[in-house]
């Protein structure tokens, strides 16, 4: 059911919609679940050989089997207790100079580093030194970005959980911010002009921070997606021609549905053509053409004017 644990049944779904292209979103949204679920269900269980669903089921109950019930951690002592309180506060400090807030980077820092990954509001205001309020308040801004998570105990208290693919999450946490300031240069870049100066420093901006969001947030594109649209930009490169979604779909031998979804793919994610682009080129055509930002006006127009010496 929506909020539980994904059953036999619903990896056999995900198994079949990612052969069929859908982006996470899509599936999560089919399922009732949030994107981040099928993230990290695929991100747990499709690294080798793709997604299985029958396999993804095994790897679950063998970690269900493996989880027991999580121990009280208890304080090192002497200097010990010391190193590990000079190592939470000196990596939360590097964490808090790349944005995470300097109370929820100690909170993440001591769920890290106690044994089993998981402590208690209590355990967290002994070891960090500090109120319950503000653990509280720190554990709410990690489980916002999707850090930590509840689970709760035997009776009424709760325990906060650092996952095994917290990483994977951490990683992808802020690239929505990447991809707005990505869109709003290319607002920009329509405002002034591509032909300006404004609007051509304002393209690199656009392309620069495009590259980021895709290179750290990509999980909307499954690897059959990502072959499909390189092989449309390969079509359109030896075909030297415009060519329709119909005819893409008849020199390759898809689906009409299959080549659209491609060609979707790559609007939405420029860099899968890169150094080229897909255009529109007359009514429901496309074709390639280099990409304007990756030569200057003084490079395009040496080579349009044919070959000359080279620097030494």
């Amino acid at each position: 059911m929506p909020g539980g644990r994904l059953t036999h049944e619903d990896r056999r779904r995900i198994a079949g919609w990612l052969a069929e292209g859908l982006g996470y979103a899509e599936i999560a949204r089919r399922l009732g679940r949030p994107t981040s679920t099928i993230s990290r269900e695929v991100a747990r269980n499709g690294a080798h050989g793709g997604y299985l669903a029958d396999r993804a089921q095994q790897a679950a109950g063998r970690r269900a089997r493996r989880r027991r019930p999580a121990q009280a951690v208890e304080p090192p002592v002497g200097g010990r207790q010391e190193s590990l309180r000079g190592f939470v506060e000196q990596f939360a400090a590097l964490l808090a100079g790349v944005g995470l807030p300097r109370m929820p980077a100690r909170v993440f820092v001591c769920l890290l580093a106690s044994g089993p990954g998981s402590l208690t509001s209590a355990e967290l205001v002994r070891g960090l030194q500090v109120s319950p309020a503000s653990v509280s308040k720190a554990i709410g801004y990690l489980e916002e970005i999707e850090l930590v998570r509840r689970t709760q105990e035997s009776g009424r208290r709760e325990r906060y959980v650092i996952d095994d693919d917290v990483w994977l999450r951490a990683f992808k946490a802020d690239t929505g911010a990447h991809a707005e300031v990505a869109a709003a240069a290319r607002r920009g870049i329509e405002l002034f002009g591509a032909g300006t100066p404004a609007g051509a420093r304002l393209e690199r901006m656009a392309g620069f921070f495009s590259w980021i969001s895709d290179q750290m947030n990509g999980s909307d594109l499954t690897d059959a997606v990502v072959r499909d649209a390189l092989t449309v930009v390969a079509a359109l490169v030896h075909a030297a021609r415009p060519l329709t979604v119909d005819a893409l779909a008849a020199a390759l031998e898809w689906p009409v549905r299959r080549a659209a979804g491609a060609l979707e793919a790559i609007g939405r994610r420029a860099i899968l053509a890169d150094p080229l682009m897909v255009e529109r080129a007359g009514p429901g055509a496309f074709a390639v053409v280099p990409r304007p930002d990756r030569l200057s006006a003084a490079q395009r127009a040496a080579l349009a004017a044919g070959p000359r010496p080279a620097r030494a």
